[in-house]
């Protein structure tokens, strides 16, 4: 296994939409997320952590280690049931036997899952889906944490009614020959979202340097795979990574955000594409034992 990554790291993804609906409030009958208070965009982590482990499980396939733990039809205490079957746990009262014999045996059962599953590796789990406490699998904290993506601009969800000539019964199709619909687009938005790598707790899932790698690579393709009517066209336009000398760090990390700036280059204008921002990063103000290298 890759060696465990012993420098801290933060982040700073730009991606855009264009036609489409990043992120559907479920709350607001799917409309795009919105601060009501601002007008501003909002696409929540979990919406971006779930095309990162899409992502993952497209590449990797069944490759070894790199099994993705929270996905679809699949139970998670499935998963859990199958870390404790390793350690030879198939009930609670062999997993107090265990404990008596081993009194690390939450660890190493905790180790099979950071081993086996990347996300959890990668942003933690918690495996307690069991009724009963003692046969969980324990909570992980993972390195790799994501806040909130908000757009650069106020955004304007569009209504837009459309018909299909597809007719769902047969009864239906005897008085009508369209039916009518509606969906929600944002013409155009661009979205800042900020990440933080932590090696202090990449120590404790043995988050390697070809995790780091494959985390780079899947949030530069995270939308790459994941195309659809709904999202209309969505695409990472940046990726600037900034990497600290030190396990702790050596600046805080709103300090290495604010030197990444955004702008309009016409402000009479509303923004229809990338182009109508200039994005610049101040390379002459990191502080000392920081780099960054813009990925994209």
């Amino acid at each position: 296994m890759a060696e465990t990554i012993k420098n801290r790291y933060e982040f700073v993804v730009l991606f855009d939409v264009e036609n489409g609906n990043p992120n559907g409030d479920p709350d607001a009958g799917n409309m795009p997320r919105i601060d009501p208070e601002t007008g501003y965009g909002i696409v929540t982590d979990v919406c971006l952590k779930r095309k990162i482990r899409n992502y993952v499980e497209t590449v990797c396939d069944v490759k070894t280690g790199y099994r993705i733990y929270i996905k679809e039809n699949v139970p998670l205490n499935r998963s859990d049931k199958e870390a404790l079957e390793y350690n030879g746990i198939k009930n609670e009262d062999q997993l107090k036997e265990a404990k008596k014999k081993d009194p690390g045996i939450d660890k190493e059962i905790c180790k099979f899952m950071c081993s086996n599953f990347f996300d959890i590796r990668t942003f933690g789990a918690v495996m307690t889906t069991f009724v009963k406490a003692a046969l969980n699998c324990g909570q992980v904290r993972g390195p790799v944490q994501l806040g909130f993506a908000r757009s650069i601009d106020p955004i304007v969800a569009q209504e837009v009614t459309i018909t299909r000539v597809a007719i769902a019964t047969e009864a239906d199709a005897e008085n009508k020959k369209t039916e009518m619909g509606r969906k929600f687009i944002v013409p155009y938005a661009l979205y800042r979202v900020e990440g933080y790598v932590s090696a202090n707790l990449a120590k404790r899932t043995e988050f390697s340097e070809d995790d780091l790698s494959l985390l780079w690579e899947s949030v530069i393709n995270m939308f790459e795979h994941d195309h659809s009517a709904a999202r209309g066209k969505m695409s990472v336009r940046e990726l600037a990574v900034f990497k600290h000398d030190s396990e702790l760090g050596n600046a805080p990390a709103y300090k290495l955000f604010d030197t990444i700036t955004i702008n309009r280059k016409d402000e009479s204008m509303p923004a229809r594409c990338y182009k109508d921002y200039e994005v610049s990063v101040d390379m002459t103000n990191l502080p000392s034992g920081v780099t960054c290298t813009r990925m994209i």
